[in-house]
């Protein structure tokens, strides 16, 4: 097989499993994320590793909408109250970081918590208010998974990016954004 013919097949088999991906994400999941997105005086997100870099262009993008977003951990994160909402990203929903920080924010603030991951029988389940369910592979490999020939949680990763940027197309939809307006909010320190 050529370089070319190998890159064909494999961009079609990636992109095979991101369209089965979608089509088992629950849909008033995502509208329940969507409307406490909207309703949060503020947003935060935690997570580690490559889900915690999908989870940063979810906040930046949210941020180019207007809409008051933070990683935990930022040099300038201000303080989560009870207003706010967590957004948890965590395939197994076992990562002790962001398992600690939901237990912390369930804490001091008491604000609503979505667990966006693929195992809904993680420690995640007794903390967060809600999960939205993106059903892959996980180091667990639970039955019910989609499984995936990229390594490891690859498609978990891919998966919560383009959800990210699903919810906020919708949202510039909702709001009849100007694409042209949003520049205004883009870094021009660059």
């Amino acid at each position: 097989m050529t370089f070319s013919e190998n890159f064909i097949k494999t961009k079609s088999e990636v992109f095979a499993e991101l369209e089965k991906v979608f089509n088992n994400i629950k849909p008033e999941q995502v509208e329940k994320l969507h409307d406490e997105i909207l309703k949060a005086d503020q947003v935060f997100f935690v997570g580690v590793g490559r889900v915690m870099m999908a989870l940063e262009c979810i906040c930046k993008r949210l941020a180019h909408l207007g809409i008051k977003a933070h990683c935990v951990g930022d040099i300038t994160e201000p303080a989560i109250t009870k207003n706010d909402l967590l957004i948890v990203g965590s395939g197994s929903g076992g990562s002790l970081f962001p398992l600690g920080i939901a237990k912390k924010a369930r804490q001091v603030a008491d604000c609503k918590i979505v667990h966006i991951g693929s195992n809904p029988n993680s420690e995640m389940k007794d903390i967060a208010d809600f999960m939205v369910r993106i059903p892959v592979r996980t180091k667990f490999y639970l039955e019910d998974e989609i499984d995936s020939c990229q390594p490891m949680t690859t498609i978990f990763d891919q998966s919560l990016l383009l959800l990210g940027d699903i919810i906020a197309k919708m949202i510039v939809d909702e709001r009849n954004i100007n694409m042209k307006d949003l520049w205004q909010y883009h870094a021009n320190l660059e």
